[in-house]
C-alpha cells in the first residue's frame, strides 16, 4: 500500500489516502481521474520522518504528511505545522526544533 497527499493551491495538505499496490505506479491519475477527486496528490511514506526511512527503505518527501501540513517543492518536504513561533525549522530534518535557552 502507498500513502498519497492532496495538497491545495497553498501548498497545504487537505487530504492523505491509501492506495493499493496496483495503483500505487499511477497514484496521482488514480485518485484525481479515475475516482475523480481531482487536485494535486503526491506520494508520501507512513514510514519516513526527518528524511530517514524507519525500515530502512526509501524515504519519500522528507516527513510523512498530515493533514495541515505544508508541501516545501523547493525541499520536495512535508513540513509539519510550526508549533510555537520561537521553534527552528531543521533544514535537513525539515522539521521544528525547540531554540536554544
Amino acid at each position: 500500500m502507498a500513502h498519497f497527499a492532496r495538497i491545495d493551491e497553498t501548498n497545504t495538505v487537505t487530504d492523505v489516502l491509501v492506495v493499493s499496490d496496483d495503483q500505487e505506479h499511477r497514484g496521482h491519475e488514480f485518485l484525481a481521474d479515475d475516482l475523480g477527486l481531482g487536485g494535486t496528490w503526491l506520494r508520501t511514506s507512513y514510514n519516513t520522518r526527518g528524511g530517514e526511512h524507519i525500515n530502512g527503505g526509501t524515504p519519500f518527501r522528507k516527513n510523512y504528511a498530515g493533514i495541515g501540513y505544508t508541501y516545501d517543492p523547493i525541499r520536495d518536504a512535508f513540513i509539519p505545522p510550526q508549533p510555537d513561533p520561537s521553534y527552528i525549522l531543521n533544514e535537513d530534518t525539515c522539521l521544528w526544533e525547540e531554540p536554544t535557552p
